[in-house]
């Protein structure tokens, strides 16, 4: 049956679901690349909240997303920017996550890593030694559950170091005691503007340049970076200045096909928001790849970018709520509500386009739930045939 979706200039079209889903089903275990998809929390919509109360998390739903993530051979980052970290997940919040999510990678032999930062200090101006301490504790927490540790970029640290050598006196405080490797997250202001002038300048250049040093004087204790600043030439740059054995996870959510596949001089793995949506899709791509046919993981995969760029349009921050959408869509929880009442945060015309455009995909296992679920969406709105 036809659906009405509105578009950016209020007129409605016309769109005619697909009826039937891509064939998707699990597989061999990755070889070439190592992929995380950064998933998404599922919020309790029967907690009488307020987007300022600390988040009620529906647990069952989401762990049985991670499985699903697993299930096709993804690692979970967890408790990151796409779990709504300083956006409506607080840290005790994030800890429950932590420890959850370990907990259950452990009895599904999945792989995980948790996202460490320092967003238990919400109190106002703090000193650099404040910053570390912050760290810690959260560092600790993700050690403690057996979990990767990712160092994210921290909103306090911005705001307090006065430059490139609070960035290096603090991060190399922490790699020196962290017991395993991590990954160094570098998050660009396009998703979170109060990291405007990381690594101790506006600018990318000098920027980089302390970002390598942090790596340098560590590199036994840093097993890769993510880079989320969605410039594929400037992460191809800085990817090819790594130390070796250091490997680069994109997080351009613009660029990952041509990123993950590479050239002749290298390639990045992946740790993604938008494999949470792509998942299985996403790993079937990387399969191919495997058996080095880089057309083949190109024609799966360069589709899903009009998708990508989508939900990942400016603010780009609020991505996040059309990845709960998309999920929503697919069955894997059974309402579209967020924590914080993100579910807002997206207009109407937005989440018809990502359906349609997630639509054309295949990307809903039960095409006609996802059809019935925009329909009453749309009527909630006031649309009508």
């Amino acid at each position: 049956m036809t659906l009405h979706l509105p578009d950016a200039h209020g007129t409605l079209r016309a769109y005619e679901p697909r009826t039937e889903p891509l064939a998707l089903t699990p597989g061999a275990p990755f070889t070439s690349r190592t992929v995380f998809s950064a998933a998404h929390v599922v919020a309790d919509p029967y907690a009488d909240t307020t987007p300022d109360s600390p988040a009620a998390v529906d647990w069952d739903a989401t762990l049985a997303f991670r499985r699903h993530l697993w299930a096709h051979g993804l690692g979970v980052a967890e408790a990151m920017d796409t779990a709504q970290r300083g956006m409506g997940l607080d840290w005790a919040g994030a800890a429950e996550l932590i420890r959850r999510s370990a907990a259950e990678a452990k009895a599904a032999g999945g792989r995980i890593a948790c996202g460490v930062g320092t967003d238990q200090l919400t109190g106002g101006p703090v000193t650099p030694a404040e910053v570390r301490a912050a760290y810690e504790e959260q560092l600790a927490v993700v050690e403690e559950s057996g979990a990767q540790a990712i160092l994210m970029a921290s909103r306090a640290l911005a705001a307090t170091a006065k430059g490139p050598e609070d960035y290096l006196e603090v991060y190399g405080h922490l790699l020196r005691q962290a017991a395993e490797p991590v990954i160094l997250h570098w998050l660009g202001p396009m998703f979170d503007p109060a990291l405007e002038g990381y690594w101790g300048s506006s600018g990318l250049d000098a920027a980089t340049d302390t970002f390598l040093d942090v790596i340098a004087a560590h590199p036994d204790k840093v097993d890769g970076i993510k880079v989320s600043l969605l410039d594929a030439q400037r992460e191809i740059d800085l990817r090819r200045r790594l130390p070796k054995g250091v490997r680069c996870y994109t997080g351009d959510d613009f660029h990952y096909p041509e990123l993950i596949a590479g050239d002749e001089q290298g390639f990045s793995h992946a740790l993604l928001g938008i494999f949470d949506p792509l998942g299985p899709l996403a790993a079937e791509a990387v399969r191919v790849l495997d058996t080095g046919d880089t057309d083949g993981f190109r024609a799966l995969l360069d589709p899903t970018v009009e998708l990508s760029r989508h939900l990942f349009q400016a603010p780009t921050r609020f991505y996040k709520t059309g990845v709960v959408f998309l999920a929503w869509l697919a069955g894997h929880q059974s309402h579209f509500t967020m924590v914080g009442g993100l579910q807002s945060a997206r207009s109407l015309p937005h989440l018809a386009r990502a359906y349609e455009l997630a639509d054309r995909l295949g990307l809903f296992p039960d095409p006609k739930l996802a059809e019935d679920r925009m329909r009453n969406l749309l009527h909630l709105y006031g649309v009508t045939p």
